[in-house]
C-alpha cells in the first residue's frame, strides 16, 4: 500500500493493479443492512465476484445496524475505502466528521446516530476500519482510475454534478488519473470531458432525494471500450425504517427511507436543491 501526502495528511492508497470484466461500485451503506443484503443479491445475480466490487466508504451511518453491516461487508471480501465516518470512529472522535455546520439539522441528528454506532461497534469492527485505505487505484479499460470518498484532497469534501468541471479536472490531473470514482454527496451523477471522467455511483443506504425509495449503484464495463451505467433498486425500506424507530434513531431519517425525500438540503448546492423531489433519470 502506497502513501501520498496531501495538505499535511498522509493518505494511504491501495493499488489493485489491472482489473478486467464488469465492476460494481457503490457507497454510503449507512448501516442499512436491508439495502446491503439486496446489493449482495444483485451482485450474485450479476455474477460479479467480490474482487470486482468497490465500496466508496461511509459503511456506517444513520441506520440501525452498524455492527452487522461492517461484519457482513468484511466477510464479503470486497474492496473498500474509508469514509469520513469510518475514520472518525476508528480514531475515537466525538462526531462523524461530515463537515456539517454547527447547529444544523444534520449536526443535531448526528448527535443521535453517531454515539449509537460507537456504542454497538465491536473491537473487531474498529480494528478492520484501521486497515482501510483512503484511496484505491487501479487500471481499467486503458484508464488510470482512483477511488476517493469525498474529494481528492479532503475525505469529507463535496463534489456534485453541479461542481464546475474545472475543479474536477484539477483533481483528476493532480491524481494523475483519467477516472475518479467518488462518494459522500449521496447523489448519483456522471461528468466527463475529453476522455476524463468523474463518476459517483450514489449510495445504497438512503434514497437520492427524488421522492422515490430507490437507491443507487454503478456498473463499469470494459467490453470493447470503457462504459458505465447507473442502476437503482428497491429493497425492504419499511423494515429498515422500523429498525431505526426500534432503536430510537432520528425519525427524520426513517421518514426519508419511506418518502425518498431528505429532511433538509443543507449540504446541497442550489442546482441540486432545486431538483429535490424530481425523479432521477440517468
Amino acid at each position: 500500500m502506497d502513501t501520498v501526502e496531501q495538505q499535511t495528511t498522509v493518505f494511504s492508497i491501495k493499488d489493485l493493479g489491472a482489473l478486467e470484466g464488469p465492476l460494481l461500485v457503490f457507497g454510503g451503506v449507512y448501516s442499512n443492512l436491508q439495502a446491503l443484503e439486496q446489493m449482495m443479491q444483485i451482485a450474485k445475480t450479476r455474477d460479479i465476484p467480490a474482487d470486482r466490487i468497490i465500496c466508496t466508504g461511509d459503511m456506517v451511518g444513520y441506520c440501525a445496524h452498524p455492527e452487522e453491516t461492517i461484519q457482513l461487508i468484511r466477510d464479503w471480501g470486497i474492496h473498500c475505502i474509508a469514509g469520513n465516518v469510518e475514520l472518525q470512529l476508528r480514531d475515537g472522535e466525538e462526531d462523524c466528521g461530515c463537515d456539517f455546520n454547527d447547529g444544523s439539522r444534520c449536526d443535531v441528528f448526528s448527535r443521535q446516530w453517531y454515539p449509537y454506532a460507537q456504542s454497538v461497534l465491536s473491537e473487531s469492527a474498529i480494528a478492520w476500519m484501521h486497515d482501510l485505505p483512503y484511496h484505491i487505484r487501479f487500471k481499467y479499460a486503458g484508464l488510470q482510475a482512483q477511488v476517493v470518498h469525498g474529494a481528492l484532497e479532503h475525505v469529507s469534501g463535496y463534489v456534485f454534478a453541479s461542481t464546475p468541471w474545472e475543479r474536477k479536472a484539477d483533481q483528476l490531473n493532480r491524481a494523475e488519473a483519467d477516472l475518479i470514482l467518488g462518494g459522500h454527496c449521496g447523489l448519483p451523477f456522471n461528468d466527463h470531458k475529453e476522455g476524463k471522467y468523474w463518476l459517483n455511483p450514489g449510495v445504497i443506504g438512503m434514497p437520492a432525494n427524488d421522492a422515490t425509495t430507490r437507491v443507487w449503484y454503478m456498473i463499469l464495463d470494459d467490453q470493447e471500450a470503457f462504459s458505465f451505467q447507473h442502476h437503482s433498486f428497491e429493497y425492504n425500506h419499511k423494515a429498515a425504517a422500523q429498525a431505526m424507530r426500534d432503536k430510537r434513531l432520528p425519525e427524520a431519517y426513517a421518514l426519508t427511507l419511506e418518502t425518498g425525500l431528505w429532511d433538509n438540503c443543507e449540504i446541497l448546492p442550489e442546482e441540486e436543491t432545486a431538483a429535490q423531489g424530481q425523479r432521477i433519470e440517468l
